[in-house]
């Protein structure tokens, strides 16, 4: 990473840098632009890319944070290398290629002329030509990595694998788990609790095929893989999930799937003892649970706190897992409904009714030397973000996940 700066000169580096504020200010016109042109010219990339997450815009928001943290650490990249590494992740399961690099660099260039238009001078779009190279080998040498880790690794693939639906359970009114075993009879690869795998689906009315990635919800080491996918329904915001719904309504026992072997940095700690707490929301809880099964095996001393909110008991997934889980000495189980029945005040569990604030999270965890790790929707997780800072709980100890393009809290 040293050497990445001598590469670009001092001048292409002062003209980045001083493009950063102008990206920071057109950059989601400038993606939207890009991705438009990109699809026009490349529609057989739609079998790669989110279609979801481009018509919400949520792609472009991603990309155009990416390119302005780029812009802004032209001279020291590696202080980008851990969200290099995240992307790398993503893009290593979905099958992004050294050869899709130079496509992108391309229309990204165009798009960038054509928004800025005039300021987009021709030394700014050489300087951004050079840049966008060293950027790429960036993410090329990170992915291509990647590719030859889980090469190697013992039941390890490249690209997608044939999976046979060996039992399909639902967890919850809207969560689905399916249990997968490779079609082929061979072993599959162990992966770290928290990690997913890309699921690849060509659904019969779609042109192209959609893929979407899901959290591994069980402890590695088992002859199967077990996802948990939650039943997208259109809201005012959304769109109906095409593959969710595809999953629940058509997918069976016998049914084959094509996944990607697991990819994901969102792992946890297991060298540390400090005490952990799981706060999981909705369908974030599929990592968690991993994790949280995971260190109950191999660390039986370590304190453990999940905190589960739900809107209610019908859409409460994995409650008997976790109550199992809180039989150990070691585990406190909370439960949190937003929207509580009569009924769902009876669980043995129930804590708290309505969301989680700070007196709550006081209450539960006790102490600041703690590790958490949360996931969820945004809004969800914003608001456990800013109850853990009032409790005290410094930042670098909470970690989370996205379930979509990263984003900030």
């Amino acid at each position: 990473m040293g050497a990445i700066k001598s590469l670009l000169s001092e001048r292409t580096i002062e003209i980045i840098k001083s493009t950063a504020p102008v990206l920071e200010q057109y950059g989601e016109q400038i993606t939207r632009r890009f991705y438009e042109l990109m699809f026009s010219n490349h529609p057989e990339l739609l079998n790669i890319f989110n279609h979801a997450h481009q018509k919400q815009g949520r792609q472009q928001k991603a990309l155009a944070a990416s390119v302005y943290a780029a812009a802004k650490h032209i001279d020291r990249l590696e202080d980008i290398l851990p969200v290099v590494k995240q992307i790398g992740h993503k893009h290593r399961s979905l099958g992004v290629k050294k050869e899709h690099y130079p496509i992108v660099g391309k229309h990204l260039l165009m798009a960038i002329k054509d928004v800025l238009g005039e300021a987009a001078t021709d030394e700014v779009i050489e300087a951004w030509r050079e840049a966008y190279g060293v950027i790429a080998d960036v993410f090329i040498q990170v992915e291509q990595q990647m590719y030859d880790e889980v090469a190697k690794k013992q039941g390890g693939w490249v690209d997608f694998r044939p999976f046979v639906v060996q039992k399909k359970v639902k967890e919850s009114d809207v969560i689905t788990s399916f249990y997968l075993v490779p079609q082929d009879g061979g072993e599959i690869s162990d992966f770290l609790p928290g990690q997913y795998v890309s699921v690849k689906v060509q659904i019969p009315s779609e042109k192209y095929t959609h893929i979407r990635q899901y959290s591994l919800s069980d402890v590695p080491g088992k002859s199967h893989y077990r996802i948990s996918v939650k039943r997208e329904v259109e809201t005012a915001q959304k769109p109906a999930g095409i593959v969710s719904n595809y999953l629940h309504d058509h997918v069976k026992e016998g049914d084959v799937l094509e996944l990607s072997a697991p990819a994901g940095d969102f792992t946890i700690d297991m060298s540390k003892e400090t005490p952990v707490i799981f706060v999981s929301g909705g369908v974030g809880i599929t990592p968690l649970l991993s994790m949280a099964k995971s260190v109950v095996k191999q660390q039986p001393n370590r304190s453990i706190t999940f905190i589960c909110a739900a809107i209610n008991r019908r859409v409460h997934a994995f409650d008997q897992e976790l109550r199992m889980l809180a039989e150990q000495t070691n585990v406190s189980y909370y439960v949190c409904y937003e929207q509580p029945s009569e009924a769902d005040r009876t669980h043995p569990y129930f804590k708290k009714e309505g969301f989680i604030d700070a007196s709550f999270m006081r209450s539960v965890i006790g102490q600041t030397n703690v590790d958490v790790y949360m996931c969820g929707p945004i809004p969800f997780m914003k608001t456990v973000k800013e109850a853990l800072q009032q409790c005290g709980v410094a930042e670098e100890r909470v970690h989370y996940e996205f379930f979509g393009p990263a984003s900030q809290l």
